[in-house]
């Protein structure tokens, strides 16, 4: 069973808006994550490769998420990303801001906030070691390709970001599955509140059409052809409906 971009576009982004930039989707079928020809030249991947996208999406904190999108964002593979790695995709998140009536930050500015936020040990670069030390790469990796979680962090008070973090007894992946097993089961719960209300408004309706028929088959009509084999005589005809 394969998965083709669109659908990988839908599941995330919904049908309207791609959560996920065109670059980010495209560099995940170019080959850097998935296994197989097939992602490269037919554009699709295999459910395992989905499944391990799908986790490394909605929890970018575990240490095999931050290698997924690691080697996303390192466009040539020298296991540092540059700042023209960083700019490439931050391009496209600035296009979608101003869609929106956003002003967005300049590469610049953005740039500063994330090399604070990671402190790289080397300067000018990040390296997978400095991801994997920092406690934020999940804003790190959204900032750059992922526009409506970007904005949920830009959102939310950076003071309280650390005590939300220390605190946390559910994972993002948890927290993602128990979401969808909610939706899930109030869906089942609507679609059989909604099959029982339409069998009762249905019922008295049958009821009465199947008595309307039981006494239809009562009263024969006066031109109906009689069976031949039949007793019945003319007087048990009921045909002065008829007439009037």
């Amino acid at each position: 069973f394969l998965f083709s971009i669109n659908t990988v576009v839908f599941v995330v982004g919904g049908v309207f808006l791609t959560a996920i930039s065109h670059k980010m989707i495209e560099r995940i079928f170019s080959g850097a994550v998935t296994r197989g020809r097939k992602s490269r030249k037919e554009g699709k991947m295999s459910y395992a490769d989905f499944v391990w996208f799908l986790i490394s999406e909605e929890d970018k904190k575990t240490a095999t998420s931050i290698e997924y999108w690691f080697r996303c964002m390192d466009l040539d593979g020298d296991g540092v990303l540059s700042m023209y790695e960083l700019e490439f995709f931050y391009e496209e998140q600035c296009q979608k801001l101003e869609n929106m009536a956003i002003e967005p930050l300049t590469f610049e500015d953005c740039l500063c906030q994330m090399l604070d936020l990671v402190k790289p040990e080397s300067e000018g670069k990040i390296t997978l070691h400095d991801l994997k030390r920092c406690k934020l790469s999940h804003t790190f990796f959204d900032t750059f390709f992922n526009i409506e979680k970007y904005l949920d962090h830009e959102q939310k008070d950076p003071f309280s970001v650390d005590a939300e973090t220390e605190g946390q007894e559910m994972s993002d992946w948890e927290k993602y599955a128990a979401e969808e097993y909610d939706i899930l089961v109030a869906e089942e719960a609507a679609n059989e509140q909604y099959n029982d209300g339409y069998e009762n408004a249905i019922d008295p309706i049958d009821h009465q059409i199947s008595n309307e028929l039981s006494l239809r088959s009562e009263k024969r009509h006066f031109f109906e052809i009689p069976n031949p084999h039949s007793s019945l005589g003319l007087d048990e005809y009921e045909y002065e409906d008829d007439f009037e």
